[in-house]
């Protein structure tokens, strides 16, 4: 009688386990996860750059966080759950005010319930001095 109760508690736990692994999962595809904004001057700190991504997985895809690499960068981004096949936004803003002219390149760390549950996005650019044009 123990074996049986033991054998029955195997198949229900495995049953379940099964289960558990057909549900969809979502997952996350960029045009891009990298941006260049270029040249720009100081007298024009502030750049924006949206990223666009699809979910191509077969379950909702939420954005969990998003979180810069420093102060100066502003990451915000769909924050309802994207349906399969539908598209999202991550709107990526740098505020150069106060910063020393030059180059930079920044990242954005995305959590997400996705197969990749992290992923970076990259932004660089070159902000020259006031007096350069």
């Amino acid at each position: 009688m123990k074996k049986l109760v033991l054998y029955l508690l195997i198949l229900v736990t495995s049953i379940g386990y099964a289960r558990a692994q057909q549900k969809g999962t979502a997952e996350i595809k960029f045009d891009q996860t990298s941006f260049n904004f270029g040249t720009f001057s100081e007298n024009n700190p502030v750049v924006s750059h949206v990223f666009t991504f699809k979910n191509e997985g077969d379950a909702p895809l939420v954005i969990h966080q998003a979180v810069a690499s420093c102060g100066c960068t502003v990451p915000e981004f769909t924050e309802e759950p994207v349906m399969p096949g539908k598209t999202g936004t991550v709107k990526i803003t740098y505020d150069g005010t106060g910063k020393y002219p030059g180059k930079f390149k920044k990242s954005i760390t995305l959590r997400t319930n996705a197969k990749t549950e992290m992923l970076r996005l990259y932004i660089e650019g070159n902000m020259t001095p006031k007096d350069e044009k």
